[in-house]
C-alpha cells in the first residue's frame, strides 16, 4: 500500500485524495477505473509541486493525467492544489519513475510523457543514475502510442546533450517542435533557473508511426 498521509499535514479523505493507494505494485495500472472519463493519457515523470501539472491539466479537460512523484511533501501538495482546482482529470503516483513506466503503465497507453528538470547527477561518476538514458528510450518506445511525444527540458547543458544523443539514436524517435502552447508553462523549477538568469533548454521527441 502506497503511504498517503503527511506528518505535517491532515491529508486529505479516501474520497478526495487523488494519489492512488496500490494494493499492488507489480500489476500493470487498469486506467479505466482510476479516472472518470475515458480519454487520451498523459504522463509526468518527477511532478516537482505540480506548477505544469495543474495548468496543463485545467486546460486540457479532455485529456487524463498521471503524476509521478517519489517525495511525500510534494505529491501531497500536487493533492492538495487538484483538489481545490476541481480537477478529476489528474491522479498521482508516489513511487520512482522509472518503475512506473516500466511495469504500472500499461503498454502503448500514453499520448505524450513529460519529463522537466530531472536530477542532473552532474557529478561523472553519479551520471549513472540520470533517469534519461538508452533504456529510458526503450521504456518510452514501450509506454507510449504510435505518434506519442516525450517532452523534455533541464538547465543542464551535459545532460541536454546527453537526452539529445539517446533519443536522436534511436531509430524509433523523430525530433520535433514543442509547441508554444506548451513551452509555455513553467515549472517551479524552471521559473527560479530563468529568475536567476539560468538558460533552459527544451526538446520533444515523437514516437514512429
Amino acid at each position: 500500500m502506497v503511504e498517503t498521509y503527511s506528518v505535517n499535514k491532515k491529508p486529505l479523505s479516501p474520497e478526495q485524495t487523488r494519489i492512488l493507494a496500490l494494493d499492488s505494485i507489480v500489476d500493470r495500472l487498469d486506467l479505466a477505473a482510476l479516472f472518470p472519463r475515458s480519454q487520451p493519457l498523459e504522463v509526468e515523470l518527477g511532478s516537482g509541486d505540480g506548477s505544469f501539472l495543474i495548468q496543463y491539466a485545467a486546460a486540457h479537460p479532455d485529456a487524463n493525467f498521471l503524476g509521478v512523484e517519489r517525495l511525500l511533501g510534494r505529491i501531497r501538495k500536487i493533492d492538495r492544489k487538484s483538489h481545490r482546482a476541481g480537477l478529476e482529470n489528474i491522479r498521482l503516483i508516489r513511487l520512482e519513475a522509472a518503475y512506473v513506466l516500466e511495469f504500472l503503465l500499461p503498454k502503448h497507453s500514453a499520448q505524450a510523457i513529460h519529463v522537466y528538470f530531472p536530477d542532473p547527477w552532474p557529478k561523472r561518476k553519479h551520471r549513472k543514475n540520470r533517469l534519461i538514458n538508452e533504456r529510458f528510450v526503450e521504456l518510452a518506445r514501450k509506454a507510449l502510442q504510435p505518434g506519442g511525444t516525450v517532452y523534455l527540458r533541464t538547465d543542464d547543458a551535459d545532460y541536454f546533450a546527453q537526452m539529445t544523443s539517446v533519443f536522436g539514436a534511436s531509430p524509433w524517435f523523430a525530433e520535433i517542435e514543442t509547441p508554444s502552447s506548451l513551452s509555455d508553462l513553467q515549472t517551479d523549477f524552471e521559473r527560479d533557473f530563468l529568475a536567476r538568469g539560468i538558460s533552459t533548454r527544451r526538446s520533444a521527441w515523437r514516437l514512429k508511426e
